[in-house]
């Protein structure tokens, strides 16, 4: 039987991923759907969205190039459907529906921009209900470039969504509003009083990279402990970007956003009262895909990527 294979386009704030997942028989051991191919490109939209308000030239005409490779490896890889979507920054920049127009034009992706809702709500929707046991209380927290989305869920429903832009490269840019921080912790306070106690599950590539640098953590059941999180921050901050770069053999686009999600991850942390994360290797792409194969599930054809 020939494999089915569905893609995701992620245009951050920070890099542009593109995913793709092929559809598994009934029963596989790998789960229903398998990462075939992962991509990702800092190209960091979010340094020019934050500052001037808009995406330069240079950078737009990179992530049109960019979309064109990817059109060719989803046409390479027979993905039968895709969807496209550019959060935080493109949001942000007055000429984000412009540069998605001149991609459609040039390349035939439809770019959707999402609302920060959405992204917090495709990112809940990616099944990760399976992570939740019943009767508990989770805060889903996803820290991205531009924003972070917090999905509050009890007893496996989602009870609140909500986006604040507070993210890493924003933080970098010194972009982010005292009053948009204070709405943060404001609403933090609220839902833990409201729904106490309450685990972190954290979503992002720089939550990832730091529960694998931290010393003292539950492999098994992927749990970070706040203080590992602690010790691993003041470790990563007291060292400069190039210094980070050699001794915890990070990448260059990941060496200064790290420092910035550690930080949001301890805010939250603190606010809820909560002494562990919990860190899944999920996020907006791999919720991107479950939506489309769940949409695909109660549609007989799918279209194939021209």
């Amino acid at each position: 039987m020939k494999k089915v294979n569905y893609a995701a386009i992620d245009i951050g704030s920070n890099a542009v991923r593109l995913l793709i997942k092929s559809v598994n028989e009934e029963g596989s051991p790998e789960g229903l759907l398998r990462k075939v191919q992962l991509i990702r490109i800092p190209l960091r939209l979010g340094e020019d969205a934050f500052t001037t308000g808009e995406i330069s030239e240079g950078k737009a005409e990179k992530l049109i190039r960019l979309m064109k490779a990817y059109k060719q490896l989803m046409k390479i890889f027979e993905v039968s459907d895709y969807r496209a979507c550019a959060t935080s920054a493109m949001r942000d920049a007055r000429n984000g529906k412009e540069i998605t127009r001149k991609i459609e034009k040039k390349t035939g992706i439809r770019v959707e921009i999402i609302d920060g809702q959405e992204e917090a709500h495709i990112v809940y929707d990616n099944h990760i209900e399976q992570l939740f046991a019943s009767g508990q209380n989770y805060l889903y927290v996803d820290v991205g470039g531009g924003s972070t989305e917090i999905n509050l869920i009890c007893d496996s429903e989602l009870k609140s969504s909500r986006s604040y832009n507070i993210g890493t490269v924003r933080m970098l840019s010194g972009m982010v509003k005292e009053e948009e921080k204070e709405a943060l912790r404001t609403d933090l306070i609220g839902l833990a009083a409201e729904y106490a106690p309450t685990s972190i599950i954290g979503s992002g590539g720089n939550i990832n990279k730091l529960f694998r640098l931290a010393d003292k953590k539950d492999k098994k059941a992927s749990l970070l402990p706040v203080e590992s999180l602690r010790e691993i921050y003041e470790a990563l901050q007291a060292l400069p970007a190039e210094q980070r770069i050699k001794q915890y053999k990070l990448k260059p686009d990941r060496a200064d956003v790290i420092v910035p999600a550690a930080e949001i991850f301890l805010e939250v942390a603190m606010n809820v009262k909560a002494t562990g994360i919990i860190v899944p290797t999920i996020g907006l792409s791999d919720g991107i895909i479950d939506s489309l194969y769940t949409q695909k599930m109660n549609t007989p054809v799918a279209p194939k990527v021209q």
